[in-house]
């Protein structure tokens, strides 16, 4: 099969076995995958940093990627909740990884990912980009425990967890206030986003006006921000934290995928051979939504 292999600080795509699911795994023809800023992050770590890893029980791989998409080809022995030719979703967790190829072998149930069957209305290319964005921002938003009319700030809402947290939060009958660029201030509004301050021209913080939530989807708010902009018993979350509770966070996502209250943002499409370019997209910074390698 083909995947990418990182070698030092450059992606090749190669030929390379394809892997066989144990008794306890699903093995995934991936039809679509994504860049994710936190593959970018894990992208940018030395490999030494791995290999020093890899002595407490980490198997350095290679291949990078955590979203995917795609078929069932084969199950192991013991699995009991899919069967061959399934459409499912889902993401490696942690420092696992792997998504970027023809085919990858997924746990049916653990920690090292999450796999789920995919919604029907939804594309290959739109599931891919649901795990990580939509899982950390409900998560967060959960944490936060939003309410009926409250008054929610998303800092960073054009990026791949602030669109899914304006659909979230509205889902949960937020007041919702986007601080994105000017570019994208109708992408905010039709994602549910009852105004939009552009952070290039305001600082959210210098308004006057006090939030009961504030989420920072990019984790670049500082303390004196939050100081000023929050209400005295107001709540802030940071993905700068972890997230956790996948699971319980993917079925909600699911369902709101289902219902249609969830569309994922798609900025840009590459193909495997240029994966490249689509790590350097990402690490600029300005992305929209999400980024999708088309695979199979």
């Amino acid at each position: 099969m083909k995947a990418v292999v990182r070698n030092k600080a450059k992606f090749q795509v190669k030929d390379v076995e394809k892997p066989k699911p144990t008794s306890h795994e699903v093995l995934i023809k991936v039809h679509a995958a994504t860049v994710t800023a936190g593959d970018v992050f894990m992208h940018r770590i030395p490999r030494v940093a791995f290999v020093a890893i890899s002595m407490l029980g980490f198997k350095y791989k290679p291949t990078p990627g955590h979203e995917f998409a795609g078929v069932v080809e084969a199950i192991g022995d013991n699995v009991t909740q899919f069967k061959v030719g399934d459409e499912v979703f889902g993401t490696t967790t942690g420092l696992k990884a792997g998504a970027n190829a023809e085919y990858i072998c997924i746990p049916e149930v653990g920690k090292s990912g999450v796999i789920v069957h995919k919604p029907s209305n939804l594309s290959f290319a739109e599931a891919a980009t649901v795990p990580v964005g939509a899982m950390t921002a409900m998560h967060f938003l959960r944490k936060a425990n939003i309410q009926p009319n409250q008054k929610v700030l998303i800092y960073g809402a054009s990026g791949s967890v602030g669109s899914y947290a304006i659909q979230i939060a509205k889902h949960m009958g937020a007041d919702i206030t986007a601080v994105s660029s000017t570019r994208n201030i109708q992408l905010m509004q039709s994602l549910g986003a009852d105004r939009v301050i552009d952070y290039k021209q305001e600082d959210f913080s210098e308004s006057g006006q006090v939030y009961d939530v504030i989420f920072d989807a990019v984790g670049k708010t500082t303390a004196d921000q939050r100081k000023r902009a929050m209400k005295q018993d107001g709540c802030f979350v940071s993905v700068s934290s972890i997230a956790s509770g996948a699971s319980k966070n993917i079925n909600r996502v699911v369902e709101l995928a289902e219902s249609g209250h969830l569309k994922p943002v798609i900025d840009r499409h590459y193909a495997l051979e240029h994966i490249s370019e689509a790590y350097q997209y990402v690490q600029a910074g300005h992305k929209k939504g999400n980024v999708v390698i088309d695979i199979a």
